[in-house]
């Protein structure tokens, strides 16, 4: 049976998309409006969806905010935005951490307006000393420079520390994590690695597979706080 696209899939009538429609007005309207224009969506451990959550989020802003957005395939172990959204999987963000091209010139165009991407690029092993330079600041400053709204898709928190790298160069961070199955303990550890690299952890997606309806939690309501870390 042959895949279909985000494009055949997304429908604008569906849960999904009336959820990202709703998590991305809250995020705005209780953590300050329109300064909020970068978007990290990392998770605590593979598999609880935050790509699906990235790209649908990345939709949403573009069809129905009618911003120029861009998403960005920043997980270079495990790509997937390449696939989800139909492009090529090179050039990507991986040439662009090399110096090889231009950041403008790793994005591609999608069929939805006002939507771009930018794919992971050539598949690497270890990829987090990538992360470590300027270079990462200066494509990061460029994309947003050209862009109203970047949302990245990151790899996880606990495996490694791209997410953490990244965080610095983007204005929110939201974490994924799946209903059911994601332990108390590891969503616990992922939230306060974020804490301690600084990053500015707006919300709680709690992604319910078994559904496909992604729920919205901001952090503080949810037992996130610096007086409430063991209240998750």
């Amino acid at each position: 049976m042959e895949s279909r696209t985000i494009y055949e899939l997304f429908d604008q009538e569906s849960p999904i998309a009336t959820e990202m429609r709703r998590l991305y007005s809250n995020i705005r309207h209780i953590h300050g409006g329109d300064h909020l224009r970068s978007f990290l969506v990392t998770s605590a451990n593979r598999g609880e969806g935050k790509s699906t959550v990235a790209s649908h989020l990345a939709i949403t802003v573009a069809r129905f905010r009618g911003k120029k957005s861009l998403v960005v395939d920043a997980d270079l172990r495990r790509p997937k935005l390449h696939q989800i959204f139909n492009v090529p999987k090179e050039p990507g963000l991986l040439e662009c951490l090399e110096g090889q091209i231009d950041p403008l010139e790793a994005i591609h165009e999608t069929p939805i307006e006002n939507l771009k991407i930018i794919p992971a690029g050539r598949k690497v092993q270890s990829p987090a000393h990538l992360f470590e330079g300027d270079i990462l600041s200066e494509i990061f400053e460029k994309i947003k420079f050209y862009h109203d709204i970047v949302i990245v898709d990151s790899a996880p928190i606990i495996p490694v520390s791209d997410p953490m790298l990244i965080s610095s160069e983007v204005d929110a961070v939201i974490m994924v994590l799946l209903a059911g199955m994601t332990p108390r303990n590891v969503a616990l550890r992922a939230k306060n690695i974020l804490t301690d690299a600084s990053a500015h952890l707006v919300g709680i997606v709690v992604n319910n597979l078994s559904e496909v309806l992604p729920y919205y939690y901001d952090y503080k309501y949810y037992g996130y706080s610096d007086r409430h870390k063991e209240d998750l």
